[in-house]
């Protein structure tokens, strides 16, 4: 049995890898799809990178997993969660909250215990796992931070390598938060994996490359060919550890994908408009609010407080005529409205029993992904997809005007690449990513 690496490109649509092994100076990239089986698969819903990373590490849809956005209200709590959306969201959300948030409340609090991640599954049977800037990382080693200004341990994989504030080894990687445009977060990734791969340091690797997804955010997914490039120079740098490509694949085998897709964004929107004469939440105003609005990229959610004054039906209706997708649950179903028309949908024997227009909600496993973010106890009572071409406006403004996004249930942000080498036929979604792992090593998947 090989062992097994996963490359997981962030951002990165089926239409741009296609596109550049036929014309781009990728040859990693190349060479990989040249000796393996692809296909367009599909992400989750909200296809966020935190919601999306955590359904490829326990192999489960948010229903499962509970990280519900980028951005969200805990009801426990009362407070906003924000996993980075921009430095203006960042600052006002609190920028020590979110800081906990990010590096250690996603993975220890806020995934839910009833998930397994590949990693503690691996790591049961014994497995030496490792990842490289994995968000979603939970695992059974305990790793002590690196910066005195963290004093909390994490808890990862046996081999955990986390943007420099948690190194399980001495690899000699610089910095890796330097110049994101100039592709940091990928070199140090690179650098980290050429030393795994030369002592051939585990059975399982997740390669987590990001720097593509930030290039396509500001120029749109089709010009992030240098992002690209890095990406494929971290890849082949792998593939050199192992003494070459053919050598590499004598090891290893690979399964490659990106976590979402993006869209080209046209026009920007606050979604908090849509609600005027209702008392929104924001830190500090107490017990007042009737409703908490979290927006980020192509998905934003709406939680009714006590003392909503309207129902999410009527909450829904306000969206009429701005062409987005609102999602809400209703007397058992989940219903979609889109500018007044609307579809019912609920699990059958047979799959799904629905009424109303049926042509509504026409996405790749649109029903599926809808009914398991509204599922979610951290979803909120209205989950909306962005109208084509639109992104909502985050905590402190901020947008891709002119670049891409993503996060909505429409094809382009939903689609990803996927491909496999030596690890039978390419998963279907990345939600089946974790068990194709688990069948390799002969592990069984359970939750």
């Amino acid at each position: 049995m090989k062992k097994l690496v996963l490359i997981v490109i962030d951002g990165l649509t089926p239409a741009m890898l296609e596109r550049a092994v036929e014309e781009e100076d990728v040859p990693a990239l190349r060479f990989l799809m040249s000796r393996g089986e692809y296909r367009r698969a599909v992400t989750t819903f909200p296809s966020l990178t935190p919601v999306c990373l955590s359904s490829i590490a326990t192999g489960a849809h948010p229903d499962v997993h509970e990280i519900p956005h980028l951005v969200w209200y805990h009801r426990g709590e009362r407070r906003l969660v924000e996993y980075g959306s921009s430095f203006g969201a960042i600052r006002a959300a609190g920028t020590t909250r979110t800081i906990r948030d990010v590096i250690f409340n996603l993975n220890e609090e806020h995934l839910s215990k009833s998930a397994v991640t590949v990693f503690e599954a691996l790591e049961a049977k014994g497995l030496v796992t490792a990842a490289v800037n994995m968000v979603c990382y939970r695992g059974p080693a305990r790793h002590a931070p690196l910066v005195p200004w963290l004093t909390r341990p994490a808890y990862g994989p046996s081999r955990f390598f986390y943007f420099n504030l948690f190194e399980s080894d001495v690899t000699g990687a610089p910095l890796a938060v330097r110049t994101r445009a100039r592709g940091s977060v990928d070199e140090y990734a690179r650098l980290v994996g050429r030393w795994l791969v030369t002592r051939d340091g585990f059975d399982f690797l997740v390669f987590y490359l990001p720097d593509y997804d930030y290039a396509s955010h500001a120029t749109g997914p089709e010009d992030a060919q240098a992002a690209l490039a890095h990406a494929d120079r971290a890849i082949a740098t792998l593939l050199e550890a192992a003494g070459g490509p053919e050598e590499f694949l004598e090891r290893y085998a690979v399964l490659l994908c990106s976590d979402h897709g993006q869209t080209r964004v046209e026009r920007a929107a606050h979604l908090e408009e849509a609600f005027r004469g209702l008392t929104l939440f924001h830190r500090g105003n107490g017990r007042g609010a009737e409703l908490a609005v979290t927006a980020s990229n192509r998905a934003g959610m709406v939680y009714r407080l006590p003392g909503c004054r309207e129902t999410s039906r009527e909450l829904a209706e306000r969206l009429d005529g701005d062409s987005h997708v609102v999602l809400f649950q209703e007397d058992g179903s989940v219903v979609a409205r889109l500018d007044g028309k609307e579809l019912g949908f609920a699990p059958s024997a047979d799959g799904w029993e629905t009424r109303g227009a049926p042509d509504l909600v026409v996405q790749p496993d649109a029903l599926e992904r809808a009914w398991a973010a509204l599922a979610n106890p951290n979803a909120g009572d209205l989950v909306v997809s962005a109208a084509p071409g639109v992104e909502f406006a985050d905590l402190g403004g901020r947008h891709h005007v002119g670049g891409g996004s993503h996060g909505s249930l429409e094809a382009g942000d939903s689609q990803v690449p996927m491909l496999s080498i030596g690890a039978g036929a390419p998963p279907a979604r990345i939600v089946d990513v974790t068990p194709r792992v688990l069948d390799h090593f002969g592990v069984s998947h359970e939750r």
